[in-house]
């Protein structure tokens, strides 16, 4: 699924999606959480991943 097609049915901006994809946010609405989700069928754990330092992959 494309970012585009995933952005329109969970409801959000592209850009937003965007950041979301590219870890460059810091908190997620459960509204968005249970879209994205519903979208792709999926459960949250499914999609997010804790970091007891709060680092992303990417520091």
């Amino acid at each position: 699924m494309s970012l585009n097609d995933l952005s329109d049915k969970v409801g959000i901006a592209n850009v937003n999606m965007s950041k979301i994809k590219n870890n460059k946010v810091n908190a997620i609405r459960f509204s968005t959480l249970a879209g994205i989700c519903e979208a792709l069928e999926c459960e949250p754990g499914d999609i997010l991943k804790y970091d007891p330092n709060g680092q992303s992959d990417e520091e």
